[in-house]
């Protein structure tokens, strides 16, 4: 009786479940969500103006073409981030950046309402509105990196999903002030995300 009561409770539970957000060639995904960097460097710089970042929130938005079941090129957008530019004795400047990333993404089969993928792909960072507190000029320099991502889409309909993901990016700059070379600043941030994300 206890075996035929826990199995009629587990099929009325598969029942209810949400169905996979599956993906077939030609699928379209849009996301619509928050990603918070936080860089993973410690100070950098050079020795005498150790330089670093911190973390901060923004909108981003993610569209993904899938060119084969299970395979998507995706498009990570945000709006401006904006960093205080710190050295141990407290914030020294701001910045702010744009981090555009393409990643070519594998998606997982399962018959789970809950889908994992894993990505890696290209990132360019521009900077701009650099500015030292002091009145000095600063210029942090465009870069080009490599990107790491993974996640899981928890479906909530067979159209659409609730992401959660997780990115590592190579971001890596030039810092000067006045062409003063000030040392490479390192940001390597991780990027943690939540989003909605409708399939077309």
């Amino acid at each position: 009786m206890k075996r035929l009561t826990a199995l009629t409770l587990a099929t009325a539970l598969t029942a209810v479940a949400a169905p996979a957000l599956a993906q077939e060639k030609g699928d379209m995904l849009l996301g619509l969500g928050i990603g918070y960097i936080q860089p993973t460097d410690s100070y950098s710089g050079t020795p005498g103006t150790p330089l670093r970042v911190d973390g901060n929130a923004r909108p981003t938005l993610t569209f993904e073409y899938f060119i084969a079941d299970n395979i998507g090129i995706e498009v990570l957008a945000a709006t401006p981030f904006e960093h205080d530019i710190e050295t141990p004795a407290g914030d020294i400047g701001k910045t702010k950046h744009l981090p555009p990333t393409v990643s070519l993404q594998y998606h997982f089969t399962n018959n789970s309402s809950m889908t994992p993928f894993i990505g890696a792909g290209i990132n360019y960072t521009t900077f701009w509105d650099d500015r030292l507190n002091s009145g000095a000029p600063l210029k942090l320099d465009d870069s080009w990196g490599y990107a790491l991502h993974a996640g899981i889409d928890f479906a909530v309909s067979e159209k659409a999903a609730i992401r959660t993901d997780l990115r590592y990016i190579d971001i890596e700059t030039d810092a000067s002030s006045g062409g003063t070379a000030l040392g490479k600043v390192k940001i390597d941030p991780v990027v943690f995300g939540v989003s909605y994300v409708m399939k077309f």
